[in-house]
């Protein structure tokens, strides 16, 4: 019988897929730097980043879902560290332990600012150090892969945005100023949202586990899209919020303001929730398309449902 090992299955993401998998009386452990919320008789404290850490590993397939992943971590060699380090250490764990099979959750990142409706084809071309360290691993497990092609399974993952119960990353933090009263729009709002709902991913990713040897690379997006102005106006509807989206801040200024809070937090040595890059990312396209459709996996949420079902668990108590 296969033993998973999940590297990184502490985080939002791998307690998601956990919940999934390990409803299937499969045996798998957790190799994370942090405790995980549950599954705590499966945990290895574990660090990516040093090789000698790979010796706790003792499963014969590898889902590794650690990352460095926020826009403002500091200093940027940590990118480098956990997602390019970490795919050496990995790959190099694997061929000494014969391990066949790799799962890797990279990220639409790696495409940066990238054309309208962009698949898995598209450039490689990542704006930040987040993409460019993703884009690094995504190649180094290549050249794992093609060491050996005929026995070898590896599939890699480019989730867009996620969001879902327990996440605090951007759409929370949408979700959590529109819920406030206090959101108002940047830009025209016309621009489109690819995003992805957490229990929808990690069922792909389970769904994944049973496809044959080879190479494998999916974008991962809940269809169909919606633009920031259909975002809001379903966000405010669940929570029963007035609607300010005729509120907006024309993007030229938005972007000053964010270019003024760049220079504020260089001087002070801090980081400013407020800034040019992620003004940039909110008011531009990130739409993407996915070979998923070709596949026999059909979600079990509707984007809407998904939405629902998060901002019912955020947000009901406390209203």
């Amino acid at each position: 019988m296969s033993k998973l090992s999940v590297v990184g299955g502490s985080g939002f993401l791998g307690q998601s897929f956990l919940d999934i998998y390990s409803k299937q009386n499969k045996d798998f452990e957790i190799l994370d730097v942090n405790e995980p919320r549950n599954f705590k008789s499966n945990f290895k404290r574990f660090d990516v980043s040093k090789e000698e850490e790979f010796m706790k590993l003792t499963g014969d397939i590898i889902l590794n879902l650690a990352a460095e992943h926020r826009d403002d971590v500091k200093p940027v060699q940590k990118y480098y560290e956990v997602n390019v380090q970490g795919a050496k250490n990995l790959c190099s764990i694997a061929n000494k332990k014969n391990i066949k099979t790799i799962i890797f959750t990279s990220s639409v990142a790696v495409y940066g600012f990238a054309e309208k409706n962009s698949g898995e084809s598209a450039p490689i071309n990542p704006f930040n150090h987040y993409g460019r360290s993703k884009a690094q691993a995504e190649k180094i497990y290549l050249d794992w892969f093609n060491e050996d092609p005929t026995s070898r399974r590896l599939i890699i993952i480019r989730p867009t945005a996620i969001f879902g119960k327990n996440n605090r990353g951007n759409i929370f933090n949408l979700f959590k100023q529109i819920e406030s009263g206090m959101f108002t729009m940047i830009g025209s709002g016309k621009n489109i949202k690819s995003i992805a709902y957490v229990e929808n991913v990690s069922e792909f990713i389970n769904y994944s586990l049973n496809i044959s040897n080879g190479l494998y690379i999916f974008n991962y997006v809940d269809k169909p899209d919606m633009n920031m102005n259909e975002l809001v106006a379903i966000t405010q509807k669940i929570l029963k919020v007035r609607s300010s989206i005729n509120l907006k801040i024309p993007y030229f200024l938005a972007i000053i303001l964010g270019y003024i809070a760049d220079f504020v937090g260089f001087i002070l040595n801090k980081n400013i929730p407020i800034s040019s890059i992620r003004i940039k990312k909110f008011c531009s396209d990130t739409q993407f398309d996915t070979s998923i459709n070709s596949t026999k996996f059909v979600a079990s949420y509707s984007l809407e449902d998904a939405i629902k079902e998060t901002l019912e668990f955020e947000f009901s108590k406390k209203r």
